[in-house]
């Protein structure tokens, strides 16, 4: 009940998506915009350079949200704005992350949308899960944040590759920005 879910959709699927969340009861609570710093070159159309992430959860009533996890209320940017409201709006602007050497999957989010989102919406020793978890990044940025996680995978090779990345845990992230 008190449970939330973050999707991730170009914007192809975006409509099957949103239908889908109303069949089934969710509740949307934001539409986010992942903003990239590249997109693919089209010569028939405008460049895509971003996803949707839809923020939904099952009861708004008791959905947990936690809006000073990353910024206390009060603090300011060198130039005298407020982070804590810069760091909610609903547009994101965060860059990609590469994978370096052999071992990859092509299924990767950057570490700081996976922070950002463990954060606002759970607290430590919480249950994240991943329904589909590629490389394991959410489970690895669960475990840097001290949540419990748990996911389904069904290519093998990813499976392995997200269980070696999980027992490396090689750094650790902070709970602050």
């Amino acid at each position: 009940e008190s449970g939330s879910m973050y999707i991730f959709s170009g914007w192809n699927n975006l409509k099957d998506i949103l239908v889908a969340i109303d069949d089934v009861g969710l509740t949307l609570v934001n539409h986010i915009i992942w903003k990239y710093q590249f997109g693919v070159v089209t010569k028939n159309k405008f460049v895509t350079s971003h996803y949707h992430c839809l923020y939904v959860c099952k009861n708004p009533k008791k959905r947990k949200f936690f809006p000073f996890s990353r910024f206390a209320k009060n603090e300011k940017t060198d130039d005298g704005h407020s982070l804590h409201y810069r760091d909610k709006e609903d547009v994101w602007e965060i860059k990609r992350e590469y994978w370096t050497g052999e071992e990859k999957t092509p299924t990767k989010l950057p570490a700081e949308i996976i922070k950002k989102i463990l954060m606002y919406s759970s607290k430590k020793n919480d249950i994240v899960f991943d329904p589909f978890l590629g490389s394991g990044q959410v489970a690895v940025v669960g475990k840097m944040l001290d949540r419990r996680y748990s996911g389904f995978e069904i290519v093998k090779e990813y499976y392995s590759f997200a269980q070696k990345r999980l027992k490396k845990n090689v750094y650790r992230l902070s709970e602050k920005n």
